[in-house]
C-alpha cells in the first residue's frame, strides 16, 4: 500500500525555495552557455590571423574577444609559449578591419572583476599588419594584487614622509 508523505508548512516552504533557486541557477547557466556559443564568429565573414607576444596573460583565455574602439573585431584562437617563455597569442581579426603596423595590443578587463579581452589601440602608420604579422607593442595584463600592493606601499611611503616632516617640525 502506497502512503503519501505529508510535509510540514516549513518543510514545504524550504522545498519550494530550493526548487526556485535551482531553477534560477539552471536558467543563468543556460543563458551563459547560449551567449557563449552565439558570441562566436559570423559564419559568412572571413578572418585573418595576427600574433601578439606578452610576458603574462593572467586570466585571458582562448575564445576571449579582441576589441578596437570598444567594438568586437575578433577573438583569441590559440595560445602557446615561445622559447623565451613568453605567451604568444594568435588573434583572428575580421577581414574588413585593417590594423596599422604600429598599433598596440593590451590585455584589459571590463570592470574590476570582469572578463579579460584584448584591446587594440591603432597607430598612425599608413602600412597595415599583414596576415600572420605580429604586434610590435603589447601591454601585459595588470594583476589586481600587484596594483593593491603598489597602492599600499605608496600609502606607507607617504605616511612615513609625513611622520618624518612632523617630527622635524616638532624638533625645531
Amino acid at each position: 500500500m502506497l502512503t503519501r508523505e505529508v510535509y510540514s508548512k516549513e518543510e514545504t516552504r524550504y522545498l519550494r525555495i530550493a526548487f526556485f533557486v535551482s531553477a534560477a541557477i539552471l536558467l543563468v547557466v543556460g543563458l551563459w552557455i547560449f551567449n557563449k556559443k552565439h558570441i562566436s564568429h559570423d559564419e559568412q565573414g572571413s578572418y585573418y590571423a595576427l600574433n601578439a607576444r606578452f610576458n603574462r596573460t593572467d586570466g585571458l583565455l582562448v575564445g576571449d574577444l579582441v576589441r578596437l574602439a570598444g567594438m568586437d573585431i575578433g577573438k583569441v584562437v590559440a595560445a602557446r609559449l615561445d622559447e623565451n617563455f613568453k605567451a604568444v597569442l594568435t588573434l583572428e581579426i575580421k577581414d574588413s578591419v585593417q590594423i596599422p603596423d604600429d598599433s598596440s595590443a593590451s590585455i584589459v578587463s571590463s570592470g574590476l572583476m570582469g572578463a579579460k579581452y584584448i584591446e587594440i589601440e591603432p597607430g598612425g602608420s599608413e602600412d597595415m599588419l599583414a596576415p600572420g604579422g605580429e604586434f610590435s607593442y603589447t601591454q601585459d595584463a595588470m594583476v589586481i594584487e600587484e596594483l593593491l600592493d603598489r597602492i599600499v606601499s605608496i600609502g606607507k611611503a607617504n605616511r612615513q614622509t609625513s611622520e618624518t616632516k612632523n617630527n622635524h617640525k616638532k624638533s625645531i
